[in-house]
């Protein structure tokens, strides 16, 4: 991973969930629906919220492998009936990527979300502007923290790892960032533990999508 004192970002790369849309909240009712339908049992919200950035069947596995394919039906037929009443972007966001974009930075999504949750994210709130590629867990055979997704994502961007900072807010973001070759920031707004994301050692650790501006902006002047 680049140490940031000479790179300048062409490119920004986003995870999704806990990082541009608030959706842990909806993350954590959908497991928690799928544990007391299927198991007859709950778990507190720091266990639910433990897996958020895997994909969702390893999630289910973690939880009960004999039953991994059962919960996993029972949370999606869940969360998506009710992703209109939760999904939103976080305070902040929207004014965040109307600011890259103005920048002139290309800018992606690598997420563990499947293809149809991410559709119907975005159909109930629309993008305030266009993502120039969109990675979901259908689009590669492997899945963070290796670094298919985003090697894929700066693929569709037409920009160097070297070059690129992928966001997320969990230990295997900065993971997967890590073995692609890109910077990482980390937030802390999502589902992970802030001490754990600063252990993970990403370029740097925010707490607002306001720093977060300010520290990809002041990389991407650096190209100036």
């Amino acid at each position: 991973m680049s140490d940031g004192t000479t790179t300048s970002w062409r490119a920004v790369v986003f995870d999704l969930d806990g990082t541009l849309l608030d959706t842990v909240p909806l993350i954590v009712a959908s497991h928690r629906h799928a544990l007391q339908t299927v198991l007859g049992r709950d778990e507190p919200d720091e266990v639910l919220r433990a897996g958020i950035g895997k994909p969702l069947i390893d999630q289910m596995r973690a939880f009960d492998p004999a039953r991994a394919d059962d919960l996993f039906a029972a949370y999606q037929a869940w969360n998506l009936e009710a992703t209109p009443r939760y999904v939103r972007w976080f305070d902040g966001v929207p004014e965040l990527l109307r600011r890259l974009d103005a920048a002139g930075l290309r800018l992606g999504v690598a997420t563990s979300k499947m293809r149809a949750s991410v559709d119907l994210a975005f159909r109930t709130v629309p993008p305030p502007v266009a993502f120039d590629a969109i990675v979901t867990l259908e689009d590669t055979a492997t899945h963070k923290p290796d670094a298919a997704p985003l090697l894929h994502a700066l693929g569709g961007l037409g920009a160097p790892a070297a070059h690129a900072l992928y966001v997320g807010d969990a230990v295997v973001d900065v993971e997967a960032a890590r073995a692609a070759g890109t910077a990482a920031v980390a937030v802390t707004w999502g589902a992970g533990v802030a001490a754990d994301l600063r252990a993970a050692a990403p370029l740097a650790v925010v707490d607002t999508p306001g720093a977060l501006g300010d520290v990809i902006v002041a990389g991407a002047e650096a190209a100036a």
